[in-house]
């Protein structure tokens, strides 16, 4: 196991290569009904805690920079808590994550200007050693190693989803916390509910050696990104990304490969990155959807990357999943559709 708690990769494995990809953690799933082993891990003086509160990381200041790894102790004493999940462990470590009551952190500031940043000002009051952060900024900032920014996701993704599932969705009745944080389930009608995961398209278009981007005018100024959209009930991923791209451009897709994967904590998707083969070259722009789509030649690519394009346009971040796409294919590295 690398020394930055990720797991083994080869090169070829481009998921790996995306932000929140790797934590590498057991997370144990054969134990989680085991309470006393579980309640002897939350005691254990080596484990560590990650805490969320109104869907932000907490942190720890330091004279340099922030320590997002608590003890139990440290956790609980920031205030009032709900639930506090099992992550996993790695290397003898336990890590947990722990969801303050929203009454513990207050919106000083509700300014946001509706961008891919939430910019608004959240506080403990009385605890200025704390720094309550939205997640994506700390990310692109590249301040910890990737696995703490999986751990950061992991614990963030299933939080949201207890904030947010409290009642039975069969009955209406209040559920109960259950397996380690991986289940609730009813004590009125016994059904049991579990974590969800929205599994979220994302492609790149080719044709005769150009690819085909869009932008979102919430995005950067410059910046053009791979087209993205919800996987629907009974779509495959190939009829998902297909429909997606003839919706929000006017392209129909031929042929199409998977590339990679990127779990997304905003608030709980799974990116699944794919490629596909353009049939045509007219493009009809859903404004509803995008601000702009075009083709973009491989040498405009190139100079996306390089931040020089004589028009300013500029690749997406490398966190996202998109930046990772775009560059296997100007490497030569995607599946050869044009």
């Amino acid at each position: 196991m690398a020394d930055d708690g990720s797991r083994p990769f080869t090169p070829a494995e481009l998921s790996t290569h995306t932000g929140f990809a790797l934590n590498g953690l057991d997370r144990l799933s054969n134990q989680r009904d085991d309470q006393a082993h579980i309640e002897g891990l939350m005691a254990d003086p080596a484990s560590r805690f990650v805490v969320v509160g109104r869907d932000r990381p907490v942190l720890k200041r330091l004279d340099e920079g922030y320590d997002p790894l608590f003890t139990r102790a440290e956790a609980e004493a920031i205030g009032k808590h709900r639930e506090c999940a099992l992550l996993g462990v790695r290397d003898g470590v336990a890590y947990f994550g722990l969801l303050l009551d929203d009454s513990v952190i207050v919106i000083e500031d509700v300014a946001d200007e509706g961008g891919m940043v939430d910019i608004r000002h959240f506080v403990i009051p009385g605890r200025d050693d704390l720094f309550v952060h939205d997640l994506r900024p700390l990310a692109i900032e590249g301040a910890f190693a990737p696995a703490i920014y999986g751990l950061l996701g992991e614990a963030k993704s299933l939080l949201y989803w207890h904030a947010r599932h409290r009642f039975c969705s069969a009955c209406g009745e209040p559920s109960d916390f259950a397996g380690a944080g991986w289940r609730r389930q009813c004590p009125s009608c016994r059904a049991l509910h579990f974590p969800r995961t929205d599994p979220v398209v994302i492609m790149l278009a080719v044709h005769n050696g150009d690819c085909l981007l869009g932008r979102q005018p919430r995005f950067n100024k410059g910046m053009y990104s791979a087209l993205a959209g919800f996987l629907e009930p009974g779509e495959t991923i190939e009829d998902a990304v297909r429909r997606e791209i003839l919706e929000e451009s006017g392209i129909r897709i031929g042929r199409v490969a998977y590339m990679a994967s990127q779990p997304w904590p905003f608030p709980s998707s799974l990116m699944i990155g794919c490629i596909g083969e353009a049939l045509n070259r007219d493009i009809v722009v859903d404004k509803t959807e995008l601000e702009d789509c075009r083709w973009f030649s491989h040498g405009d690519i190139v100079k996306m990357f390089e931040r020089n394009h004589p028009q300013g346009f500029m690749a997406p971040h490398h966190l996202a999943i998109a930046h990772h796409i775009l560059r296997a294919w100007r490497d030569g590295e995607a599946p050869g559709f044009g």
